[in-house]
């Protein structure tokens, strides 16, 4: 908005000022001018010379001109207090505004935080959640290895044991085979002599 002619930007304060300013010199020529009329009322009653009279009258004179010269100056201080007041009318709506539009978005930005904040939490407890589930999945995982090792080691003993048992049974039927073996040649050598007697029986008669 322009500023107006002779209008200071220092704001309604120093106007307001200037106004007080020139309504006391308004006042002090007023009184001036009462006093400067009783004076003349006065050298009316009085005998006075007319150089005394023509100068008191021409001191009247630019008494009344710089009255209204002052008066002139008051106007103008007056349009320019109307100017400043208008002008802060308009900022104060403005700054109301602003304020009303600020409060509407801070309370956007609360209503925001707040629903933020419930689905943070939300997530958080389904979180913890998931991870409860997972450490007694890995509880339950970690039971089973332990199961699957104890098998594992049965396993192995049962193993050992029947690789033992395999090696004695090779040794014992490595044994039986012999044992049969060495029967069966003394069968055959048995066999072989009973037959040579049957033979040898016959010539001797």
């Amino acid at each position: 908005m322009a500023t107006p002619l002779g209008w200071s930007q220092g704001g309604s304060g120093s106007v307001c000022l200037a106004f007080d300013q020139l309504r006391d010199v308004i006042e002090s020529q007023e009184e001036l001018i009462h006093q400067l009329r009783n004076v003349m009322v006065l050298q009316d009653e009085n005998f006075v010379s007319k150089e005394e009279f023509q100068a008191v009258e021409k001191k009247l004179v630019e008494e009344k001109a710089a009255h209204a010269k002052t008066k002139v100056l008051l106007a103008k201080e007056e349009e320019k207090l109307q100017f400043a007041l208008g002008e802060v009318e308009v900022l104060s709506k403005q700054l109301e505004q602003e304020k009303l539009a600020f409060e509407k978005a801070l309370s956007s930005v609360k209503s925001r935080a707040l629903q933020e904040s419930s689905k943070k939490d939300q997530l958080i407890t389904k979180c913890n959640e998931i991870e409860s589930h997972i450490i007694k999945q890995e509880d339950i995982l970690n039971g089973k290895e332990n199961e699957i090792k104890e098998l594992q080691q049965v396993i192995s003993q049962q193993k050992q044991i029947f690789r033992n048992h395999m090696s004695d049974y090779r040794i014992q039927k490595q044994q039986e085979n012999y044992m049969a073996q060495v029967l069966d040649q003394k069968h055959k050598k048995a066999s072989g002599t009973r037959q040579a007697r049957s033979h040898q029986r016959p010539r001797e008669k």
